[in-house]
């Protein structure tokens, strides 16, 4: 799907556990300029419904699943988050509805921006208008 993809994180096992590195413009393809979790949140209840105009992100699942749907004007996927070594990135102009957290479940998220609510799409007819793909212009 057009600016999204799962990204895999290497894994360091030993006796001890499992470490995972996440490093700024290595592992993530970006600056990471804010770092935010989402936690506590009952199992019905959806997240997310925006998109952004410049901001990159990657969630991860640090404990728990989550499901993430995905949409452009043209496409929508699903996807799963169950495994702290595996990121879903999503760049400008993709609308994401984060939904059926389990029980306990952390998303952690990396952001290549400062909040900044002029960023954001809150509404979907506003996103489809504004989408570039929608225009022609990708």
């Amino acid at each position: 799907m057009y600016n999204t993809g799962i990204m895999r994180f290497k894994i360091h096992s030993d006796e001890y556990g499992r470490l995972t590195p996440v490093e700024s413009g290595i592992d993530i393809p970006f600056e990471i300029k804010r770092v935010y979790y989402i936690y506590n949140v009952l199992s019905d209840v959806t997240r997310g419904l925006h998109s952004h105009n410049k901001l990159h992100q990657v969630l991860i699942a640090l404990g728990g699943s989550v499901k993430i749907r995905i949409k452009t004007p043209s496409d929508e996927q699903v996807i799963e988050l169950y495994d702290p070594a595996e990121g879903l990135y999503i760049g400008p102009y993709v609308w994401r509805e984060m939904f059926d957290f389990s029980a306990g479940s952390t998303l952690l998220v990396l952001a290549s921006e400062l909040y900044d609510e002029n960023d954001y799409i809150r509404d979907y007819c506003e996103y489809v208008r504004k989408n570039p793909l929608e225009r022609g212009k990708i």
